[in-house]
């Protein structure tokens, strides 16, 4: 199902410069910071930029992160210094940089908490031509982008990365506090709502309200589709579960834009439910076809004025996209919103089961 055409105008083209709001910096840097970070992260750490994730020892996400090469490298440390950008909202995971100092043992690396030296922004509506991609797909219905450059695709300034979690995205910087972005002179500059509003349109999850610690799994949190995650890379921290979901499991939720009647933002995780109707009820029997079980649910929400209703990112089951009845999130007994998912414009068609190759002969 596309964008319903009348949410087509939230999506802002025009060049627009947002501050992201709620994020936190940590500084990796020494000898052996390569080394160190690649035997953590679910990406193949390379000396370049990237965006990637830090995984639990089951599996689930911990933290979706960026990594940057720092624009202003710490001169008394030898080798790379990398900053890594992440949500640092208080949850059932360890601090990151906790977790991290956990790993360092005898790895000549130097961790420290940078959040009081930058601050984080994004800016799109300039990217020009609509940018056209190859895609993996897998027999699970994991799918990961094929980058057809020979030009790093998440670009090779320190401390601005091409935001290619997803067509349209722009790009992200890190600024120094109390500087603004050189982009101030010829984009529009919004609030943190418009770059909210931004990455739900466009299907991007981020950040712990989307990508719950210790519960989320990286390919239903479409972190493959994003390229957040390595399907080839050797050992990391998760790596057994998302291999093996790769190979022989069946994704069967994804994080997906929703348009909710609801006036106002709603809370997260709030359940999404098959709305059952004596009708529904009856043709379902009739036509043998079993009832769409268990629940989705709602993620990050955010008013739009202009519609008189709110749109969100939810995490859906796949099964509900083909119920025909409406999906709705119960506040109460007696008040409930319709709920309508969608699949972004970009968003890569499955092909059939006999043209999907094994990730080993690729």
């Amino acid at each position: 199902m596309p964008i319903p055409p009348s949410l087509r105008a939230l999506i802002r083209t025009t060049p627009t410069l947002a501050p992201v709001s709620n994020r936190a910096i940590l500084s990796v840097s020494g000898s052996q910071a390569t080394e160190f970070l690649n035997g953590l992260l679910a990406i193949s750490v390379q000396g370049k930029q990237a965006y990637g994730a830090f995984l639990h020892a089951q599996g689930r996400v911990l933290y979706d992160v960026f990594l940057y090469n720092s624009p202003t490298p710490s001169l008394p440390s030898p080798g790379p210094t990398y900053l890594i950008e992440y949500d640092p909202t208080p949850s059932e995971a360890p601090t990151l940089i906790s977790l991290l100092k956990r790993y360092v043992l005898r790895s000549k690396v130097r961790i420290r908490d940078v959040s009081g030296e930058w601050n984080i922004w994004a800016a799109w509506g300039s990217e020009g031509a609509a940018e056209a991609r190859e895609w993996n797909w897998a027999r699970s219905g994991a799918v990961e982008p094929v980058w057809r450059t020979s030009e790093w695709p998440w670009g090779m300034e320190n401390g601005t990365i091409l935001d290619r979690r997803a067509p349209g995205m722009g790009k992200r910087m890190i600024i120094r506090k109390g500087e603004t972005p050189a982009d101030t002179s010829t984009h529009d500059l919004a609030d943190r709502d418009a770059y909210l509003l931004h990455r739900i349109m466009h299907g991007v999850p981020e950040g712990s309200v989307d990508i719950q610690p210790m519960h989320a799994f990286p390919i239903e949190s479409n972190l493959d589709v994003m390229g957040g995650l390595d399907f080839r890379k050797g050992c990391y921290v998760g790596q057994e579960l998302t291999v093996r979901t790769y190979h022989t499991g069946a994704v069967r939720k994804r994080i997906l834009p929703v348009h909710i009647s609801s006036p106002g933002s709603l809370p997260p995780y709030m359940s999404i439910k098959p709305s059952i109707s004596t009708a529904s009820t009856a043709e379902s029997a009739q036509a043998r076809t079993p009832r769409p079980r268990g629940t989705s649910t709602l993620l990050s929400t955010v008013t739009a004025p202009s519609i008189g209703s709110t749109v969100g990112l939810a995490l859906v089951r796949l099964e509900h996209l083909r119920h025909s009845g409406t999906l709705v999130a119960e506040v109460s007994e007696k008040q409930s919103w319709t709920v309508e998912p969608w699949w972004s414009d970009w968003w890569p068609e499955q092909p059939p089961a006999d043209e999907v190759q094994d990730i080993n002969s690729l």
